[in-house]
This record gives C-alpha cells, sequence and structure tokens, in this order.
C-alpha cells in the first residue's frame, strides 16, 4: 500500500514538472522578441558603418546595446568604436554577423548580391534591418528590379533565409542625427516585414534610437517608401506619415 501511494505522488510529481515545461515552452518567446520586450539589451552587428550605419549604430550605444561596426576597412573605424567606448567593437562583416542578435545592413545596394553569396549561410535565421537604397546611376540593374518589383521583395530575393525588415531607409544620416529624441511628436520612421516577431523588434530599436516605428506593412508593401515613393523622404510625425500612407491612425 505504502509503495502505491509513493509510486503515485512520484507519477503525479512527474507529470507536474513536464507540464509546467510545457507551458513555459509555450509562453515563452524567442530571445530577441524577449529581450526587446522587457528592455533588455540586444546584440548589433552592422554590415556598412558609413553615415547611415554610424549614424543609427551610435544612437543604439546610446540607449545601452552592444553594437559591433564592421566595413571593408575596419582599422578606419577605430576613431568612432574608441569615442563611442565599452560598447562599441568593430572589425570584419564576419564577426559582426557572429556578434549581433540583430544585423543592421547599410551599403550602397549594388553591394547586395555579392552580400547574399558572401555570407548568405551565416546570415540565415537572422533578423536583418536593411536600409539600403537603389540607385540607378550607382547600383545599375538591380535598381531597376527594385523600382520594379519593389525594395522589400527584391532584398529578400538576394538575402534569401534572413527575417528582413526595410527600416531606416528614407532620410539622410544627418537628419536622423539631429532629430532622434527629439521632443514628442517623434520622428516617424517606417518599417516593412514578413515576418512579424522581427517588425517587432524592429519596431523596438527604432523606439531605442530616439524614433517612433510606423508598420506600413509586409515586404511588397516596403515599396511604398523606398526611394521616390510617397512614404520617402519624410521628415514627419508618425501621425502624420500614416495620414500621408493612408494608414490606420
Amino acid at each position: 500500500m505504502f509503495e502505491h501511494v509513493t509510486v503515485d505522488r512520484g507519477r503525479r510529481a512527474l507529470l507536474g514538472a513536464a507540464g509546467a515545461l510545457i507551458l513555459q515552452g509555450v509562453l515563452q518567446p524567442t530571445t530577441a522578441l524577449a529581450q526587446t520586450s522587457s528592455g533588455s539589451k540586444m546584440k548589433i552587428g552592422i554590415i556598412g558603418a558609413g553615415h547611415i550605419g554610424g549614424t543609427i549604430g551610435e544612437l543604439w550605444v546610446k540607449a545601452g546595446h552592444p553594437v559591433f561596426f564592421s566595413s571593408r576597412h575596419p582599422e578606419e573605424l577605430k576613431d568612432l568604436v574608441a569615442r563611442l567606448g565599452p560598447l562599441a567593437q568593430s572589425g570584419t562583416v564576419d564577426q559582426a554577423i557572429a556578434f549581433g542578435d540583430v544585423v543592421f545592413l547599410a551599403v550602397p545596394y549594388g553591394a547586395l548580391p555579392q552580400i547574399g553569396k558572401d555570407y548568405g549561410k551565416s546570415l540565415a535565421g537572422k533578423i536583418v534591418l536593411d536600409a539600403d537604397n537603389a540607385v540607378a546611376s550607382r547600383d545599375g540593374a538591380i535598381a531597376d528590379e527594385a523600382e520594379r518589383d519593389g525594395i522589400g521583395v527584391t532584398s529578400q530575393k538576394y538575402l534569401p533565409g534572413t527575417r528582413l525588415v526595410r527600416a531606416f531607409n528614407t532620410l539622410s544620416y544627418m537628419i536622423f542625427a539631429r532629430e532622434a529624441n527629439r521632443p514628442v511628436p517623434r520622428l516617424a520612421v517606417p518599417i516593412a516585414g514578413d515576418d512579424q516577431e522581427s517588425v517587432q523588434v524592429a519596431a523596438g530599436l527604432v523606439r531605442d534610437a530616439g524614433f517612433d516605428p510606423v508598420e506600413v506593412g509586409k515586404l511588397a508593401d516596403a515599396r511604398r517608401f523606398q526611394r521616390g515613393a510617397p512614404g520617402y523622404g519624410q521628415n514627419v510625425s508618425a501621425a502624420e506619415l500614416k495620414q500621408k500612407l493612408s494608414l490606420a491612425p
């Protein structure tokens, strides 16, 4: 009798523990979203630490995020890293990708196919924020493709397997630097992506940089704020941008 009770109690304990683990697995969000939701800091790797990459990366460092800057000439980033302090590092593109929970891409659009070829495997599964703009005079045929098919769809084609979000492509680095963390209403930054969790992570990072995110839709909808489109070049508040793009308030 005593043995039967002991075994029965043991079974109940095991079932209870298993149920708790299952429930925890259901309720626990994936790492990137959990970090953003809890306000904890995310590691960000930047490919292309020029004007946009350097400016937005600096805003993230000031918000407390560890940032790894990379470029074709990482030795040129030493002064930037020294100025930003211990949360900033610099090195190769491979190192930046390995470092980042999120990767921020800010390079000439014509470089996208080569980046996909060289780093596609290591970028696969990563949340990638794409700030690149296609300029026909600089980027050639791929700019025509982005104009025809939409830049979000085109970027995803050359970066397959990434969890892509379009962001930070609509204004110059000077405006981003000047308007970051301005008094309410903050500057609007349109974003778009197919993966909703990645969009929410991007929205959190837009806020941390000192702006208001405006979700425009899927990657196909990113054409609404690509270069030359109505949402491009808009130095306005979130409410004003939503009105210009006929989005719900």
